[in-house]
Formats: C-alpha cells, structure tokens, sequence
C-alpha cells in the first residue's frame, strides 16, 4: 500500500465500520474494483483507490451536516483531515455529484469550493462505485442505477437525480472500458 491509501483506509473504516457498516462494506468493494482498473491509472492508482474508499464518508453521522454527503465528506477531508487535494476533489465530484448538487440547489456551493480532477480519473471512480453493489460486490451500472432508484424511489430527489445522470454514468462506465481494453492489447 501507499502512503496514501495506508491512510485513507483506517480513516474510512473508523467514520464507516461501526455506525454504517454497509456503507464501509460498499466503500472496501468500490476500492477493490479500483484496484482492478489500476493498469490505465498509472501514478494515479494510489490516488483512485484512497477516494474510493474515501468517497462515501459524508454519509458518517459525524460529518453529515448539509445532507449532501460528496460535499459533507469533501469538507471533512479538506478542514479536519487535511487530505490531499486530489482526494479532495475526487470525492466531492464522484459519481456525477455536480447533477445531484444541481437537483439541491448546491451546485455553485460545490463546484465554488471543489474543482473537478481530470475526467480519467473521475471516470474512474464513477466505473468503481456504479460497478459496485450497497454490499461491495461487483455489478453493472445498469442494475445499480435501478437498486438506487428502487431504495430511494423513482420520483425522490436521489432517484430523479440517478435517472438523469445514467446517460453520464454510462459513458464513464464506457469510456474507463475502452481504456481498459486498450491497455490490454498493448504489447508487454
């Protein structure tokens, strides 16, 4: 492990394990799934796989202050833990945020405080949490759209959200695929 996920993964586990252990079991599925697309990342391996278990701390009932956990988790990591910028921003921008901050009214709040990381890489975490299932094993974007939909309901803000970033959330999914496939066919 790197420095960086050496200390991304205690920090995640001690705001998730207890009070949300779902959460936590989703967080260590989507930083396995990084694990796994680490060939088209290069440098940025490290730094995928520590937002990724990072991602979802925002719902900890700790940090949880506006109700948007890309934002409340952002915040946390950037005023009290002093993470990497990098991290920073992977986590606020993961998984078409800004759309969902847009739904909340939140979108100039968010994009004001987090620039977004380079697409690959935000691609990338969006491929490893829509692949991801609330209990940490794979999946496809499709079936995890329609979990979504179907835990919060069609017509709730996070469902009407997910139904208007799947075109968004497709296109990473396809985007980090073709990477993936192209780094395989390239000669050793």
């Amino acid at each position: 492990m790197s420095k960086l996920t050496e200390w991304a993964y205690p920090l995640a586990e001690s705001l998730l394990a207890e009070p949300l252990p779902r959460r936590w079991q989703h967080c260590l599925g989507v930083a396995e799934r990084a694990r796994t697309i680490a060939l088209v990342l290069g440098r940025d391996a490290d730094l995928l796989e520590a937002a990724a278990v990072l991602h979802d701390i925002g719902y900890a009932p700790d940090l949880a202050k506006t109700g948007f956990h890309p934002l409340d988790g952002a915040r946390y990591l950037r005023d009290v833990a002093g993470a990497d910028a990098r991290v920073i921003n992977l986590v606020a921008h993961h998984s078409c945020s800004w759309l969902e901050a847009d739904a909340r009214g939140m979108r100039q709040e968010l994009e004001g405080e987090f620039p977004r990381e380079q697409e690959h890489l935000n691609d990338a975490l969006c491929y490893c949490d829509m692949n991801t299932t609330p209990d940490g094993t794979p999946t496809n974007p499709i079936d995890r759209i329609n979990e979504i939909t179907g835990r919060y309901g069609p017509e709730s803000l996070i469902g009407r959200f997910i139904r208007r970033a799947e075109p968004e959330i497709l296109a990473c999914t396809s985007r980090v695929l073709e990477r993936v496939a192209a780094a395989k066919r390239q000669p050793m």
